[in-house]
């Protein structure tokens, strides 16, 4: 089993996705957000939830008894989204605190690190194109990390909307194999959405992942992939979808399964 350290967790898109696949256990939350931090309360009760980021420390992790093996973080995205200034990483207060995921994969060395983030990561900023996604993949590098990624957007899993975000995960660079099985996944969600035109929503290999888990569940999802009964509809538009974070879990369990 895997041990999640969910960062920036929001209502646990993350967690929820992770341990769906059965490999995962999220063993703390980091979450500022008072609202948000009820919603995990409610629905992971047993797991420690940290408030402030900047204050969480490797330390602090090993005095509470709480071991990582995966640190995950949807870092906040309003200076980096084109609905906001794109201060960027380095100048912006919110964006910026993507440096504390550096810090705490240099302090914890956990086998795997999945971020999440609005596509503007990849292009921005306007003056040097792709010096934002620059900056992780130099970060991750000083950390000894080797990263893969992928352009996954929402309507590829079945949501009625295209939410494009770009998803990373990093590792170690002692264990690079050749080929990782996260890495034909996306490039899998990628081919068969065929830029996701409407006739081709959900087909992930002829699979609605969206829909799969409101049949199961027996609940109506919100649009960002939630059962609708959990009362998180007020925070589902800040969350991640969490069928992406289940999709990239199980590739994952599909690499160790190679180690």
């Amino acid at each position: 089993m895997l041990r999640v350290l969910d960062l920036f967790s929001g209502i646990g898109g993350f967690s929820l996705g992770l341990e769906r696949t059965g490999g995962f256990e999220t063993v703390a939350f980091c979450e500022i957000e008072p609202f948000p931090r009820k919603v995990l309360a409610k629905h992971w009760p047993e797991v420690p939830c940290y408030e402030d980021v900047t204050k969480l420390t490797g330390d602090i992790l090993k005095r509470d008894g709480i071991s990582v093996d995966v640190i995950t973080g949807g870092f906040p995205c309003q200076d980096i989204s084109v609905a906001g200034k794109q201060a960027g990483i380095g100048e912006g207060t919110r964006s910026g605190l993507w440096s504390e995921i550096v810090r705490l994969i240099g302090e914890l060395r956990p086998r795997y690190v999945i971020v999440e983030n609005v596509a503007a990561l990849l292009s921005g900023p306007t003056e040097q194109r792709g010096g934002w996604f620059g900056t992780i993949l130099a970060d991750l590098a000083r950390c000894g990390y080797d990263a893969e990624w992928e352009n996954i957007p929402a309507s590829a899993l079945g949501a009625p909307h295209r939410r494009e975000r770009v998803w990373i995960v990093a590792y170690p660079a002692k264990i690079r194999r050749p080929e990782m099985a996260l890495f034909n996944i996306a490039q899998n969600v990628h081919r068969t959405c065929e830029r996701w035109a409407p006739r081709n929503v959900g087909a992930l290999g002829g699979k609605n992942l969206i829909a799969d888990w409101q049949e199961q569940s027996g609940l109506p999802l919100v649009g960002d992939g939630f059962p609708n009964g959990s009362r998180i509809c007020a925070a589902a538009g800040n969350a991640v979808v969490p069928q992406i974070p289940e999709l990239i879990g199980n590739a994952i369990l599909e690499a160790e399964a190679e180690i």
